[in-house]
């Protein structure tokens, strides 16, 4: 694999570790600038919505743009995010710093999945992709303990300043490895909106939206249910959190690969493990050693079709790449929203801990529904196609010789 792999790989760790860390900083920030929980969560859900406004709004901005130019642009702005949150004075700030930060997530994501794609041969491409996605998935075994343990220790401003570090080593590393891409010609914000009219664009966001909700309806809330089900220590807790990140790295690794060969029967196997490793920690919840295995399992099955969908979107949005590759990142925090407000619904109803795994399960059997349709209506000829062939038939039968 070429190694400017690797500088989009950094940049993504930085990207995972900021959107993640403060998750686990939530109480020492809020405590840091005296306000609630609740209101602190805003730090969280800030971050999401400008990942939300930045994918499509930059990439559409930035389309005239070399590609290389707008991943370095990307993490200039990342770096500023971080920096300003590192040196926020008062609630209003954070919050503002937080939605800056989430800016250019989608962005770099969606254009560097071009980058990648571009870089290797047509049947390695998702492989390619994985390997950029595996900095986010590394982010969540090293970047995100390790940051929250420095916050702790040193005060959350301290991590962000880490991770403002971990952007400039990141920009750095796109401008010397990633080479000069061409610089785009003859597009138009008009032409790459003609992709997005295509119904298998949206079927591939609605994949997205459901059968990705399906992992943060769990994720969302598995701290305690690994405390107060089954039972393990706090820090036991935050060591299964890295068995959680271990196995989206396994499950981008083999998705990668496996998506390469057949991107759709990837697609319809991991989302429906994910469906079923949902719906065992039903069962498993009570036992430490199956409750680990299952943890395991569910990042494996949840992220192993991220490198199927991206390839996907590239393939379903050939006239907008960078902008469909961006706004599937948009769908991935509209995702996570709804499966943790889902899960979060479930749980204050009274239906326990370990609900939000089977309301997990039935999302990912949702996705996985959109996803065989997608399939189906790529092997269904259009109604077109099949009137013209009739029609040709028709003319041949009447141009034949009478014998």
């Amino acid at each position: 694999m070429p190694i400017a792999l690797l500088a989009l790989a950094i940049a993504a760790f930085g990207i995972g570790t900021t959107e993640f860390v403060m998750m686990g900083l939530l109480p020492e920030v809020a405590s840091n600038l005296h306000v609630s929980l609740p209101d602190a969560s805003g730090y969280i859900s800030l971050y999401a919505l400008g990942v939300v406004v930045g994918a499509p709004l930059l990439t559409a901005g930035g389309m005239r743009v070399r590609r290389k130019t707008m991943l370095i642009s990307m993490m200039a702005l990342f770096v500023v995010g971080n920096l300003a949150s590192a040196f926020a004075p008062t609630h209003g700030t954070l919050l503002a710093a937080r939605f800056i930060a989430g800016l250019p997530h989608g962005t770099f994501f969606g254009v560097g999945a071009v980058v990648a794609a571009g870089l290797v041969a047509r049947d390695k491409r998702a492989q390619a992709i994985s390997m950029m996605f595996i900095g986010l998935t590394v982010a969540n075994i090293v970047g995100v303990p390790l940051g929250t343990l420095l916050g702790q220790a040193l005060g959350w401003r301290f991590t962000f300043g880490v991770v403002a570090v971990i952007g400039v080593i990141a920009l750095i590393a796109v401008a010397l490895l990633v080479p000069q891409q061409p610089k785009p010609t003859d597009v138009s914000l008009r032409g790459e909106l003609v992709a997005f009219k295509r119904p298998q664009v949206w079927l591939a966001f609605a994949v997205v939206v459901f059968g990705f909700a399906a992992t943060f309806s769990f994720y969302s809330y598995i701290k305690p249910l690994l405390t107060d089900v089954t039972g393990f220590s706090p820090t036991m807790a935050t060591a299964l959190l890295a068995l959680f990140g271990v196995g989206m790295t396994a499950g981008t690794i083999i998705g990668g690969r496996l998506a390469d060969r057949a991107p759709m029967k990837t697609l319809y196997v991991f989302l429906a493990l994910l469906a079923v490793t949902l719906t065992t920690f039903l069962v498993t919840s009570h036992s430490m050693v199956l409750t680990a295995i299952n943890v395991f399992a569910v990042g494996l099955a949840g992220f192993a079709a991220i490198p199927s969908i991206q390839a996907r979107i590239l393939d379903k949005a050939k006239e907008a790449p960078a902008l469909g590759s961006a706004s599937i990142q948009s769908t991935f925090n509209i995702a996570n929203s709804l499966g943790a407000y889902l899960g979060g619904l479930v749980i204050a109803g009274g239906f326990g801990l370990t609900a939000p795994s089977w309301v997990g399960a039935i999302l990912a059997l949702v996705g996985l529904g959109f996803a065989l349709l997608s399939g189906w209506l790529d092997r269904a000829p259009r109604s077109g196609e099949v009137v013209a062939s009739h029609r040709a038939e028709v003319e041949q039968a009447a141009e034949a010789p009478v014998r």
